[in-house]
């Protein structure tokens, strides 16, 4: 069997994951200044029906497929996660500072990491310990109990990078059997679902232009998936990786340009620390699977 050549090229896929980086910051200035007038529920239940709009001709063809009972749990299990993961965030976004949400969202690689250990047997050799306990100190370092109030904020993006891996994990057994636009379709559906009782349980009055915005924010986001899709087309994730590290530069930014949200030195040592684990991790993935799939020398004079 002739292995496929791997992507190679790196310019168009840093341009690519450039592109992701700008897309979810302006998903983050605009959740962050919506700020809490809108109960955080009811916000992702309205971002996640704009979705709904630009999925329904492909949830059309899915919904008449028969999958197994298994995929169908799973799709809800994906989505259940997703669901508390996205209302945990929508809250923290909206209460804590840009920059702070960031860096503790970049604690999802960890959680699959030992999700996909503890679940699918993926093994925990000592690289990956000790990648997952730097991103921990790098996360003390961003949080600093006992130097800092830990605002309720601080808790929920803690929550929701415990839920977004699950999600992740949940997608990643999905896949097995679904390709990944009906993963996501799936998953648009089934989050405006379990929102939808918690939204309408809060609801309050809420004007055309926060529709709109949210709108918005169902744009980015669906912008930042496709050009991260992309940028991974494009070059290797070892390539594209560190690029990530400029979401929080550009979070930081538009924290003190538009909310004068001053930059924290302690959360961007901390950011750093957590894409630096993250990455390494990453790179050591890429070398394992590279020795894997490469033949021993004398099998390649054949």
């Amino acid at each position: 069997m002739i292995a496929h050549e791997p992507p190679d090229k790196p310019l168009i896929g840093i341009l690519w994951m450039l592109a992701t980086t700008l897309c979810f910051v302006l998903v983050n200035i605009i959740v962050h200044a919506l700020g809490e007038g809108v109960p955080a529920a009811q916000s992702a239940f309205v971002r996640f029906l704009w979705g709904l709009v630009f999925f329904a001709p492909a949830l059309v063809r899915i919904l008449r497929r028969s999958y197994p009972g298994k995929v169908w749990a799973l799709f809800g299990l994906r989505g259940m996660f997703h669901a508390l993961a996205v209302g945990l965030w929508f809250f923290a976004m909206a209460r804590t500072p840009i920059a702070d949400v960031t860096a503790i969202n970049y604690l999802n690689p960890i959680v699959v990491t030992v999700g996909g250990a503890l679940l699918f047997g993926e093994g925990l050799a000592w690289r990956r310990i000790s990648a997952v306990i730097v991103a921990l100190i790098g996360a003390v370092i961003i949080l600093r109990p006992g130097m800092r109030a830990i605002e309720p904020g601080h808790v929920a993006q803690l929550g929701a990078a415990l839920f977004f891996g699950g999600a992740y994990l949940a997608a990643k057994r999905l896949t097995d059997f679904v390709p990944a636009s009906t993963v996501v379709a799936m998953m648009t559906l089934v989050v405006t679902a379990a929102l939808a009782p918690v939204a309408l349980w809060q609801w309050q009055p809420i004007s055309l232009s926060e529709v709109l915005w949210l709108g918005a924010v169902a744009i980015f986001a669906t912008g930042g998936h496709y050009c991260m899709t992309r940028a991974f087309a494009a070059a290797p994730v070892t390539v594209t990786q560190p690029v990530i590290f400029l979401q929080l530069v550009w979070a930081a930014l538009s924290g003190w340009a538009f909310f004068d949200e001053r930059p924290d030195p302690f959360v961007l040592l901390g950011g750093a620390i957590i894409i630096a684990a993250v990455s390494y991790m990453t790179w050591r993935e890429a070398q394992v699977k590279k020795r894997a799939i490469t033949p021993p020398a004398p099998a390649t004079k054949i």
